[in-house]
């Protein structure tokens, strides 16, 4: 891989951070009143957080290849296991390592498999 290819899979995975971070407003709102001020912040915080991921996902994508890209998404499923044990005391299983160690796989087969460009 390419190092400037490394340069924007690291961008890549920092705005993927950022987009699994959306999941944890969602799920504050959910717990709010319907258009109270705390309802609108969080809500208002997720639809921040869409829009910068929308802008910065569109220029990754310019070199980055879009297959690439999208299964990289998946690990945003990993991001949402931390936040529900972090921030919502969930829990984890084993199936729950078992799927993330999965996804990781999958991700690192994908990523190092396209030796285009």
């Amino acid at each position: 891989m390419k190092r400037t290819n490394i340069k924007y899979y690291a961008m890549l995975h920092a705005l993927l951070l950022l987009f699994s971070m959306g999941g944890i407003f969602s799920k504050l709102a959910a717990h709010e009143t319907f258009l109270s001020l705390r309802w609108m912040l969080l809500y208002g915080g997720l639809l921040a957080i869409m829009a910068v991921y929308a802008i910065f996902w569109q220029q990754i994508l310019r070199h980055i290849p879009l297959s690439s890209a999208y299964v990289c998404r998946s690990v945003t499923i990993i991001w949402g296991m931390l936040w529900g044990i972090l921030f919502f005391e969930e829990h984890l299983t084993a199936a729950n390592l078992i799927g993330g160690g999965l996804v990781l796989a999958g991700v690192l087969l994908v990523v190092t498999g396209n030796r285009t460009s």
